[in-house]
């Protein structure tokens, strides 16, 4: 890192802090800050999703996949996504902004308490966001390792910038800074990616390496399936993503509340699709193309950093590096301002009794303080991300493994179909959804890992969604639930008909 790559980094620091000082001054309350007043474009929204939806844990965990086995990258996560997206388009993604309209919420768990009751809503509130602090802890570890690499920054030294700059800008300017942000990070990271991509060509054979690099891989790494990852493990995964993308990841769904109808939100989401169906084409080919340029390498999660070294002049490396911050901002930035809103508007009234007659001046503040200890507590967490298997360990089995039971009730309960499965139902299947993970990750972890990986990654992170998903239906089917306020709203969401913005839901 020299001199003007600082300077580039620095530059771009800078302006996120300014971006969120500027949404400061359209956020004033608590609807502003949370649902961006349900004003959010679809473009804006699409970019902010597909921003949201990844972080620079994918040049670090990721770009090790690419590495060692190849395109099934793409096929696994990126394909799955795009597939995810063009479904929940049309089953999941319009009942977000309807809920808004007919109950004003702006946190994807305040219905809940109508569809189910207080304390499934408080289960799934308390736990979601435990979880999401590991989540958001792992994608601070990610960031710091790659400016290790780059400036030699201590790890603690990288988690403390990034997560600093993240906390000021979330902070201040809520949802819409968080979209403008990811607006502006989507065009830095276009350009660092576009210049990768071709100084990758420029150091190989040129135009014609598109075709020509995948003859010269290692074997298997031209496959759509390769090593651990088998079909197996790419649709149990595609479970994953559907769940966590179209909603059940709290960030991703406020993309989705703060859009002004249905038929919006769904455009977003279609945006979003098309954009990983595209962009990690290009995105991925340096790091498809590192054993070909870094033959031999010990650590494979340095592989992107280290390739951005070796290729780009002085400046573009600061470019590339704030691509990378980009996406984990991006990310952490959403991240903390979806748990704010479960924190104002579904924890706190629970616990403190004033916390159910707050007027939305008074939300925006207790909102803020929400977000500035959310990052802080994953800063914390990110500097201890050993003791939780690493990078990928946090984000494949934890988050993986933990994500769905939390997300089915939230997701499946907006749907007609299961319209019967009650508070039974949603609190039988997370409990039997954490035990089944607590018994593969620590009980049966010895027989689990004498399978082949892909085996045993599906059982470890498929497991537990599957058990869930029975629980929810057989319950439902057992003992069906019977409720006119649930059964009003489940119809009320099923249709885009146009709806007065109401009060928030108390």
């Amino acid at each position: 890192m020299g001199i003007l790559d600082w300077l580039v980094v620095g530059g771009y620091f800078v302006v996120m802090v300014v971006i969120g000082l500027w949404a400061k001054s359209r956020i004033h309350d608590s609807r502003d800050f949370f649902t961006a007043g349900g004003r959010m474009p679809w473009w804006l929204s699409g970019i902010s999703h597909h921003m949201s939806g990844y972080s620079s844990a994918v040049f670090v965990g990721y770009a090790a996949i690419a590495y060692t086995e190849g395109f099934v990258l793409y096929v696994w996560w990126a394909l799955g996504i795009t597939f995810a997206m063009v479904v929940g388009a049309f089953v999941f993604v319009p009942r977000w902004p309807r809920l808004r309209q007919r109950l004003g919420i702006i946190s994807p768990l305040e219905y809940l308490k109508i569809r189910y009751n207080v304390p499934t809503q408080q289960l799934l509130a308390w736990s979601g966001t435990a979880l999401k602090v590991f989540d958001v802890g792992a994608k601070w570890t990610a960031t710091a390792l790659l400016l290790n690499v780059f400036a030699g920054v201590p790890l603690g030294l990288g988690i403390l910038l990034t997560g600093g700059v993240t906390l000021i800008y979330s902070t201040i300017g809520g949802l819409w800074a968080d979209a403008l942000t990811d607006m502006g990070q989507f065009l830095i990271q276009l350009v660092a990616g576009v210049v990768m991509f071709f100084a990758v060509l420029s150091a190989l054979d040129g135009l014609p390496t598109i075709w020509t690099l995948w003859d010269r891989l290692p074997e298997g790494n031209a496959e759509p399936f390769n090593g651990q990852y088998t079909v197996l493990f790419v649709m149990v995964y595609l479970l994953i993503n559907t769940l966590s993308y179209n909603g059940g990841t709290w960030n991703l769904a406020q993309r989705f509340i703060a859009s002004p109808t249905g038929s919006t939100a769904r455009r977003a989401a279609l945006f979003s699709a098309a954009l990983y169906l595209v962009w990690p084409l290009v995105m991925f080919f340096p790091m498809w193309a590192a054993p070909l340029l870094l033959p031999g390498l010990e650590d494979p999660e340095q592989s992107y950093a280290l390739l951005t070294e070796a290729l780009l002049p002085a400046g573009l490396v600061g470019l590339v590096l704030a691509g990378l911050f980009s996406h984990t901002m991006a990310m952490t930035g959403s991240d903390a301002n979806a748990i704010s809103s479960v924190v104002t508007r579904d924890i706190l009234p629970a616990v403190w009794k004033r916390g159910r007659s707050l007027d939305t001046r008074t939300e925006l503040v207790i909102g803020r303080i929400s977000v500035f200890s959310f990052i802080a507590l994953s800063m914390v967490i990110a500097l201890t991300a050993d003791s939780f298997g690493g990078v990928l360990g946090l984000i494949i089995l934890w988050f993986g493994g933990l994500v769905g039971p939390i997300a089915i009730p939230m997701l499946l309960g907006m749907l007609p179909a299961f319209r019967r499965c009650g508070p039974v139902a949603a609190i039988s299947s997370w409990a039997v959804g954490l035990a089944v993970f607590a018994l593969t990750r620590y009980v049966f972890d010895g027989a689990i890992d004498a399978l082949a990986p892909d085996q045993a990654t599906a059982v470890s992170v498929g497991g537990p969604v599957v058990c869930s998903i029975i629980t929810f239906v057989v319950v439902g089917l057992v003992a069906p639930w019977r409720n006119a306020a649930s059964d009003e709203l489940v119809d009320a969401i099923s249709r885009d008909e146009p709806a007065a913005e109401g009060e928030p839901a108390r």
